[in-house]
């Protein structure tokens, strides 16, 4: 891979590589923007089978973290750091206060906080080498679970999708398909069924299918979820679930779901509004963990405030639809460039962030 010419491609400002031999730290940390303010995104430690794999994920995920934050209206950039590692053999105490000393290196260019593979208590470990560090739990006085929030923000975003498909926002009888059950998947649905939504789900981890199954909800095959005859299909998993080979098979009105990066390629977002197939991007309705780890920066955790302004997905997602009906393009395009907008007007008053 030709790291510069990848770098450019997707717009990014700065990419940082890390090893620590005694640890067996391998991290990558990648900034895309920092127009808007520092760069903020989840750490994510997973066992990648190359290092291009590895910083695709990076560059990939921290470029929609600049779309989420300048969406949502926060003052932050994107960026995203990824360790090369097995969260469930491999991590150690050690090797995430390697990486926290790598974190602190950056200067306060990279915030950094919780993503799959990583926990609250990991960001305690971090904690001891930078302060750099947001989510941390509410008795370490940060904003504790970010997947309450970003649950919510889901649930907000069905909700402006429900309105535009079918005339009302309610959800009462609608029948949700949720692929993966994870900790967002879990907060999103406890408002559904609150509800009276009609909920499937499916998952690899028998503790998910056990959480999924004690609320309620059943639990169906995982090659069986893109053919459920559904209202909404909500991804939860990785990314680059939608594409070529299963977006025919959906049967749903709606995609709306907590995973980042759902869409393989542009063109899947091409085919899912020519089949009618109302889309609601990933980094719109998935924001509310951002908003609420921003809730910390400047002044105290206010839970009421991180609420307050994650319940605004609602608004959001209605304005990216709009546009969407207006320009005649895709969620996907609608919302983008709405970001895009927002850091241009930004970028004429100040350049990029230079740490602090």
């Amino acid at each position: 891979m030709e790291i510069l010419k990848e770098m450019c491609s997707f717009g990014h400002e700065q990419v940082a590589m890390y090893c620590d031999q005694e640890s067996g730290l391998r991290a990558i940390i990648a900034i895309h923007d920092t127009t808007l303010g520092p760069s903020c995104g989840g750490t994510r430690i997973w066992p990648y089978g190359t290092e291009e794999e590895a910083l695709t994920d990076a560059l990939r995920l921290s470029r929609a973290m600049t779309y989420k934050s300048a969406v949502a209206g926060l003052p932050l950039g994107g960026g995203k750091g990824v360790i090369i590692a097995d969260p469930r053999t491999e991590k150690t105490e050690a090797m995430l206060r390697a990486y926290g000393r790598f974190v602190d290196t950056l200067g306060g260019r990279y915030l950094t906080t919780t993503d799959v593979g990583s926990t609250s208590a990991d960001l305690e470990s971090i904690r001891q080498e930078t302060k750099h560090v947001v989510g941390l739990p509410i008795s370490s006085g940060g904003s504790g679970d970010t997947s309450i929030m970003t649950g919510l923000g889901v649930y907000m975003g069905m909700k402006a999708c429900a309105k535009a498909a079918w005339g009302s926002d309610s959800l009462s009888g609608r029948k949700v398909a949720m692929q993966g059950f994870g900790k967002v998947a879990y907060n999103t649905a406890k408002h559904l069924l609150k509800e009276n939504a009609k909920v499937v789900a499916c998952d690899v981890s028998p503790a998910a299918v056990e959480k999924a199954t004690g609320m309620g909800i059943r639990v169906i095959p995982i090659d069986d979820i893109y053919d459920a005859e559904c209202d909404i299909f909500s991804p939860n998993a990785l990314g680059g679930v939608l594409n070529g080979d299963n977006i025919p098979r959906l049967r749903c009105q709606v995609v709306a779901g907590g995973a980042n990066n759902q869409l393989l390629t542009d063109a899947d977002g091409h085919e899912l509004r020519r089949r009618g197939i109302l889309y609601a991007p990933d980094y719109v309705i998935n924001a509310g963990g951002i908003i609420n780890v921003e809730a910390e920066l400047g002044m105290e955790y206010n839970p009421t405030r991180a609420r307050e302004k994650t319940e605004r997905i609602y608004e959001i997602m209605t304005e990216v639809i709009g546009v969407s009906n207006k320009e005649e393009i895709t969620t996907d395009e609608a919302a983008g460039r709405i970001a895009e907008d927002r850091i241009a007007s930004v970028r004429k008053v100040r350049g990029i962030y230079r740490g602090g």
